[in-house]
Parts: structure tokens; sequence; C-alpha cells
């Protein structure tokens, strides 16, 4: 019997691996990803998952609509299914869904295929880590990456691995020159995880923190819910996430020096997120920043995991994520809790007879 937590520590640590594996599955999806957008060009595009893969597709929908310019939205499966006249716009604009799952069995993503081809008569691709899954095997086109499965529940690969697919999608469909900027990507994550690990197990085993605060703005936000979603689930932490200003209004009521508040910081808004948090820190809070940009002072107030800026912003929110997984699984082991096996959690949920009366 394997010591807890050994699968999520071996499966946070193999991403730069997993990574450099994804990046030749990455290069053969490329002509399918042509063929498509010449196919049927798209005006609109839904991104959907369940659990961290709604989150991710949170972060898609928002980097895929900034760069590419085509408006694009993010559900999570049940509200495409349940609520559908709150989300298809009929058949006059070409609509693509994008269903994002780890299994490709989660019963929600797999009942809003049906759903969204009959109301919009669109095409549906899919990023998964099973080529032979049902939402696979029922797509137009699917990005698998069979390398990144995973046996512990929480996802932490499989989520980076989505996201770098997902990233590659953006790409391809905004001109980017996608090989040279992602094949980076390994390197930078191996860099962040020798260089922050030590940081992350000290604030993952500081007891005298009990709130976390993870804020992010824009495609960040995501990717803010996510480390929130990974604190929480392996670690049982009181932990939640905001838009970076909004945390103003009302729930920095909740901050004291037993907070630890992260800001996943963006180029754009970087003057407005680092007030936040300097804010935070002012009220008494630990402050913990990941940012592309260090302004002088900032280590004199905060914890800090420095990102290479020279790495493009459309394919750099990927690295945001190594080191807060690696606070949560330290976070989970202080407190002797099994980070593979969080508590009421399965690797994949199905909910029987899962069918929306309006569809």
């Amino acid at each position: 019997m394997t010591a807890p937590g050994t699968h999520t520590l071996s499966e946070i640590l193999s991403q730069p691996s997993v990574w450099t594996e994804t990046l030749d599955v990455i290069a053969g999806f490329q002509e399918g990803l042509s063929n498509l957008w010449r196919d049927y060009p798209v005006q609109r595009v839904l991104f959907t998952g369940c659990g961290s893969t709604y989150y991710l597709s949170h972060t898609a929908a928002a980097k895929f609509q900034m760069y590419t310019g085509i408006p694009a939205r993010s559900h999570p499966g049940s509200e495409l299914v349940l609520f559908p006249n709150l989300i298809y716009p009929g058949k006059s604009q070409a609509s693509l869904l994008v269903t994002i799952s780890r299994s490709g069995k989660t019963s929600e993503t797999l009942e809003a295929v049906p759903v969204f081809r009959r109301r919009t008569g669109g095409e549906v691709l899919s990023i998964t880590c099973d080529s032979r899954s049902p939402l696979a095997l029922q797509s137009d086109l699917a990005l698998a990456a069979d390398v990144a499965q995973e046996q512990s529940v929480a996802q932490t690969r499989s989520f980076t691995t989505m996201l770098l697919m997902a990233q590659s999608l953006v790409g391809y469909y905004a001109y980017q020159n996608v090989e040279s900027a992602l094949s980076r990507l390994p390197g930078e994550a191996q860099e962040l995880l020798d260089d922050y690990q030590p940081a992350a197990r000290r604030l993952g085993e500081d007891n005298t923190l009990e709130r976390f605060f993870f804020l992010g703005n824009g495609f960040l936000y995501g990717l803010a819910s996510e480390a929130m979603l990974k604190m929480k689930e392996m670690s049982l932490t009181h932990s939640e996430v905001y838009h970076t200003l909004e945390f103003r209004h009302g729930p920095m009521s909740m901050v004291n020096a037993r907070t630890l508040v992260v800001g996943l910081i963006s180029e754009s808004a970087y003057t407005h997120e680092m007030a936040v948090l300097r804010q935070m820190h002012e009220l008494g809070a630990r402050v913990l920043v990941i940012t592309p940009v260090l302004s002088p002072g900032i280590t004199d107030w905060a914890e800090v995991v420095e990102l290479n800026a020279s790495v493009p912003a459309w394919a750099r929110s990927v690295l945001y994520l190594p080191v807060l997984q690696l606070m949560a699984y330290y976070r989970a082991i202080s407190k002797n809790l099994d980070p593979d096996r969080p508590a009421n959690l399965d690797a994949v949920v199905h909910l029987d007879d899962l069918v929306s009366d309006a569809a």
C-alpha cells in the first residue's frame, strides 16, 4: 500500500515530462483544427466542463475571445443540459462546442453534446485525457493526451495538460507561433518546481494559516478558482476565490493575520491588482504573489513566485498552477489527509437520468 499522497506528488512533479510528450500530440492536431475551421467557419464558441474542467473552460473561453475576437463563453455542463434556453442562440450563428473532461465520461458533459447539436446544429471538439472515451468518440474532433491520465482523484497534471491543449487551440486560431511558445513551457515548469517547492511546502505546512483566498482577473480567474478547489478538496481547508478587485467589496472583512491571500497577477491590470494585495498586507494578511512582473519592494511584504515574462501571455497561464498544487498537497499531508483520495469524491461523476425537459 502506497503512502498517502504518493500519486498526487508524483503527478504534480511529472508535469514537465508529460507536457513534453503532449507537445508531440499537439503538433498532430494542427491539420484537424485547420480543416475544422475551414469547413465550419465559427461565429461563437461555447466551452464546457464540470468541476475543475469548468474552471478550465472559464479560462479557455476568456482567452479565446481575448486573442481571436470571436465571442466565447463558458458554462457548466449541467447548465447546457438543464437550462438550454438561457444559453443557446439558435441556429442563426455557427457555433462550436468545446467539451473538456479528464475521463471523457462525466455525465453532464456527455449529455451536453446531443442537446447542443439539436439546438444549434454545430460541431463539437473535445479536450480529454482519454482518446477512447465516450466523449472523444462522439466528438467531431478530439484533442486527447492519454499520457496525462492520473491515479489521484484530484486533477493536477491532467488539468494543466488539458489547459496546454486549450492554449494551443487559442494559439492556432489567433495565428500565434504555437510551437515556439509551447516548447518553452516544460523547462519553465521544471524551474518553478525546483525553485519554489520549498516555499510551497513551508506555506502549506504553516498551521497558523486558517483561511486561503485566491484572487485573479480575466482568464486568470478560472485558474484562481482551480487553485482554490485544489486547496479545498485536498486539504479540507477554508478556501475562497474572487475576482481581484471584487475582494475589496466585502470579502476582505474576513482578512486577518491567519489568512493567506494568493494573487494571480496579470500584466494588463498589474497596478490595480498589486494595490489590492498591498492593502491586504496592510490589514494583516500574509500574501503570495504569482507574477510575470516584479516591481521594487514586493519581496518586502509578500512571498513571490516569479514567472518568465518572455513567455507570451496567451501561453503562460499554465505556469501559474504547479506551485499552488504543491502547496495544497503539503497542506493535506500536514493535516494527515490523503490528497490521492479526497473526502467524499470520486474520479468520475455520474448522474443517472440527467435529462432536460427543455432540451
